[in-house]
C-alpha cells in the first residue's frame, strides 16, 4: 500500500501505464518510480492519494484511489488534528482490509505514532519524508507539538522499517525525533531524465531584459509577496532592465495578481500559472536567473526548483532554508532567510557583476550528474528499503506470517 500526498496520482498512473512521464512534472514522479517498483515485484498495489478530487482506478494489480483529508487547510487546530487523526486511522484500515506486507507512507498524516498499531500485526511501514518534521528556526514548540513529538518517538526508533529522507535536513530532524537512535535512514534525491535540460542553449546573450524566474506553489509563505516588493523597489529605483516571471498556482494567486494589477507591475512582474513540462523547459531557457526565496514559516523539505535551475544552468538565489542548496551550493548565491534587502542585492549583484555569473553558471556543469543518476533516486533506494519485507515473505513461502499475499521467489 502506498499513500501519497496531494498530487493527481490516477493522472500519473495512465501516463506510466502508456510508458510516458507525467507531463505536469518536470522531475520523475516518486508515485510513477513507485508503480516501477510494484511492477518490479509483482505485488498488488492500493495507492491511496490525498487529492482533492475523488477518483478510482482499478487495473490488474493496481488500485488506486483519491480522498481528500477532512479540515487539511482549517485555521482550526483542533480541526485540523481532527483530520489527522482521521487520515491516520483510515489508512490503517484500509491497510488491514487490503491485507497489505508493507505500508509506504508518503503524505496524509502528521501523526505517525498512529502507524506504530500495523508492525504488531505484521504490516511493516516505510515512511517517505520530502518535507522536515519542523521549521527550521521555529521556536520552542507548543504545548500539542511536544505531547505530538513525545508519542512519535517511539514510532521513528523502533516501528519503522526504514525511513527514507530526501534530504539531510529531514534526516537530520528524524534523528532527533528519534531520541538519537532512529530506525535506518536511507536518503534519496529527485531523478531527471538526461534529457530533460541537456540539449538546453546558454542564457540569452543580451542581459537586458534581464529575467529572473520562480517557479511553486504562490503562496505567501513561499515568498511570492516578498518578489513583488523587490521588483516594486527597482521600478521605484528606474531598473526596468530586470523583469520576473512566476510559475504557479495556489492560495495566494487572486491576491497576488490583484496586488501586481494595482502596482502597476504587470509587465515586467507575470504570473504564468501552472505550466506543463514544455512551457517550464521554455521559461527555464529564457530565464537569467531562479530565485527559491521560501520564508522561515514554510516546512520546507528539499525545493526540487533549486535543483532545476541548477540542471538548466541557471545561477539560483536562494537561503538554507531550501535543503537543495547542500547539494548544489556551488552554484547558488546565498542569502539570510527572509532579508529582502539581501535578495535584491543578490539580483543586482548577479546581473551587473559578470565574474560572478560566470562563476555560478560553470559551476552547475559539475553538480549535475547526481540529479541523473537513477541508483540515487526514489526508487533505487525504496529498493532497498523493501529488503527486509521482502526477505520475510519469501521466508514465509505462502504461509500466513505475512498479513498480505506473500511474495513468492518464483515471481
Amino acid at each position: 500500500m502506498y499513500v501519497a500526498g496531494p498530487g493527481d496520482v490516477a493522472n500519473t498512473y495512465r501516463y506510466w501505464r502508456e510508458g510516458r512521464d507525467d507531463p505536469s512534472q518536470v522531475s520523475l514522479t516518486y508515485s510513477g518510480q513507485l508503480f516501477d517498483v510494484s511492477r518490479e515485484l509483482d505485488a498488488e498495489t492500493l495507492v491511496v492519494a490525498f487529492h482533492p478530487c475523488r477518483a478510482k482506478v482499478r487495473d490488474g494489480r493496481f488500485r488506486i484511489l483519491h480522498r481528500a483529508p477532512p479540515f487539511a487547510r482549517s485555521r482550526s487546530a483542533a480541526l485540523y488534528h481532527l483530520g489527522q487523526l482521521w487520515s491516520a486511522a483510515s489508512i490503517i484500515v484500509r491497510a488491514l482490509g487490503f491485507r497489505a506486507d508493507v505500508v509506504v507512507h508518503s503524505g496524509g498524516t502528521s501523526l505517525w505514532f498512529m502507524m506504530r498499531l500495523l508492525p504488531p500485526l505484521r504490516i511493516a511501514v516505510v515512511p517517505v519524508l520530502t518535507c522536515v518534521l519542523w521549521r527550521k528556526n521555529e521556536a520552542a514548540p507548543g504545548r500539542a507539538q511536544r505531547l505530538i513529538r513525545r508519542l512519535d518517538r517511539a514510532f521513528w526508533s523502533r516501528s519503522a522499517v526504514a525511513t527514507l529522507s530526501m534530504s539531510a535536513d529531514i534526516s537530520t530532524q528524524v534523528t532527533v525525533a528519534a531520541g538519537g537512535d532512529p530506525a535506518p535512514i536511507l536518503e534519496f534525491l529527485p531523478t531527471y531524465r538526461a534529457d530533460t535540460f541537456s540539449s538546453d542553449p546558454p542564457p540569452p546573450r543580451v542581459k537586458t531584459p534581464f529575467r529572473v524566474l520562480f517557479a511553486g506553489r504562490i503562496e505567501r509563505n513561499k515568498g511570492v509577496f516578498e518578489l513583488l516588493e523587490i521588483a516594486s523597489r527597482l521600478d521605484a529605483a528606474h531598473r526596468s532592465e530586470i523583469e520576473f516571471d512566476l510559475c504557479g498556482t495556489g492560495s495566494a494567486f487572486q491576491e497576488l495578481a490583484a496586488r501586481v494589477e494595482s502596482s502597476g507591475l504587470s509587465g515586467r512582474f507575470r504570473l504564468h500559472g501552472h505550466c506543463e513540462r514544455g512551457v517550464m523547459r521554455q521559461m527555464f531557457r529564457d530565464c537569467h536567473v531562479v530565485i527559491a526565496p521560501t520564508t522561515t514559516d514554510f516546512i520546507e523539505g528539499f525545493n526540487q526548483v533549486v535543483v532545476e535551475g541548477v540542471l538548466a544552468g541557471r545561477p539560483v538565489i536562494t537561503s538554507s532554508v531550501c535543503p537543495a542548496i547542500e547539494y548544489v551550493r556551488a552554484a547558488v548565491v546565498e542569502v539570510p532567510p527572509d532579508d529582502i534587502d539581501a535578495y535584491q542585492n543578490a539580483v543586482l549583484e548577479l546581473f551587473s557583476n559578470a565574474a560572478l555569473y560566470a562563476g555560478k553558471r560553470t559551476a552547475c556543469a559539475s553538480l549535475q550528474r547526481q540529479f541523473y543518476d537513477p541508483a540515487h533516486g526514489f526508487a533505487a533506494t525504496l529498493r532497498k528499503a523493501l529488503e527486509p519485507v521482502i526477505n520475510r515473505c519469501a521466508a514465509a513461502e505462502g504461509n500466513h506470517t505475512c498479513a498480505g499475499t506473500a511474495y513468492r521467489s518464483d515471481t
